[in-house]
């Protein structure tokens, strides 16, 4: 089952079952302020429909969490469905899915200064420049543009299908999507889709390398029996120069992420897999299996290559982040918000 259409089905459960919460907790977190000790936001989806999304903080000096940055600061909660954020010149960008919104605060204290709505279902958020954004979108068959002067949707770029993961090289956004075979590129001059390459079917993320060239990760499409795979694309050819087909029909890999030398690639498949930008083969065994766990989000601390990887349990109860050494070893865990998904380090 597509991994999202399982996410809805467990969280349609949980609606059927419980009784919505409207009312503030009765001991709301204290108003917080991050420094810059060194840290990693942890954005936690929560369940759809319940408006009950978080973004998390781990101090990594002190060992010690906060659970929800968002509420305490505003007085109201971040919404339905937190997807993504991106950190950019001071201020912290937070797609909200659900909610079909884009929230702006300050990072170091989480207090909003704008709202960017009228999204349909965002999921992903790019600067391509110091006064434009480009946001992707589940349903709306194109590309949101943002004006980053004044927090609003300008124009939209035609794009069929479910876009996803993008990023920006030598002056072109390159757009992933999930409901083709094909990798998007986009001008970011004009704003126009002129190009695409042809890679498997599910593209899901994207990451560049420390050569700058760019990895593709797709699930493939078991129904219709199309294998995943990897590619690495040069962008200034626009041409797939490797590619890496899984070998069994099940692997359906996604959260590819990069380690801060950007020489090696993290990606999860069940268990978490790593891989060198040289490797001629993908790797053939877990580096972290996930035995029971629900391995859902991944990420990598650029200066340590602390790997920090996300489990979902049962998409109800507040998920747990496991802290690996870059050999794997466990150095500890916590808990975070309700399906916590991805990580962003300050």
């Amino acid at each position: 089952m597509n991994r999202f259409f399982k996410y809805l089905f467990f969280t349609l459960i949980v609606f059927t079952v419980s009784c919505r919460k409207d009312k503030p907790e009765d001991n709301p977190d204290p108003q917080i302020s991050i420094g810059n000790s060194g840290g990693v936001f942890i954005t936690n989806e929560g369940n759809f429909q319940f408006g009950n999304a978080k973004v998390s903080y781990y101090d990594i000096s002190t060992a010690t969490v906060t659970e929800d940055l968002y509420q305490p600061a505003n007085g109201v909660s971040l919404g339905d469905v937190c997807q993504s954020m991106c950190l950019f010149n001071g201020k912290a960008y937070i797609v909200v899915n659900n909610s079909g919104k884009v929230v702006v605060v300050n990072p170091l204290s989480f207090v909003t200064s704008a709202t960017i709505s009228g999204f349909t279902s965002p999921r992903y958020f790019l600067p391509v420049s110091n006064s434009k954004a480009y946001v992707t979108d589940l349903y709306a068959n194109s590309v949101a543009i943002v004006n980053l002067s004044t927090n609003t949707i300008t124009g939209n770029i035609p794009c069929a299908g479910w876009t996803e993961e993008l990023a920006l090289s030598y002056g072109k956004a390159f757009v992933t999507n999930q409901y083709r075979d094909k990798i998007y590129v986009i001008n970011t001059s004009t704003d126009v889709l002129e190009d695409s390459m042809q890679v498997s079917y599910g593209s899901n993320s994207i990451k560049e390398d420390k050569n700058g060239k760019l990895w593709v990760l797709c699930s493939g499409k078991q129904s219709n029996s199309i294998y995943a795979g990897l590619y690495r694309i040069n962008p200034l050819t626009k041409q797939v120069e490797q590619s890496f087909q899984f070998s069994n029909l099940s692997d359906s890999p996604w959260r590819l992420d990069i380690n801060g030398t950007n020489d090696t690639l993290y990606f999860l498949n069940k268990g978490v897999y790593r891989m060198s930008i040289a490797s001629g083969s993908l790797p053939n065994n877990a580096f972290i299996v996930e035995g029971s766990r629900n391995f859902y989000g991944i990420g990598i601390e650029p200066n340590t290559g602390v790997i920090y990887v996300a489990d979902a349990i049962d998409y109800v109860q507040k998920g747990k982040i496991y802290r690996y050494k870059s050999d794997g070893t466990l150095i500890n865990s916590f808990l975070a918000g309700i399906i916590p998904g991805d990580f962003y380090f300050n």
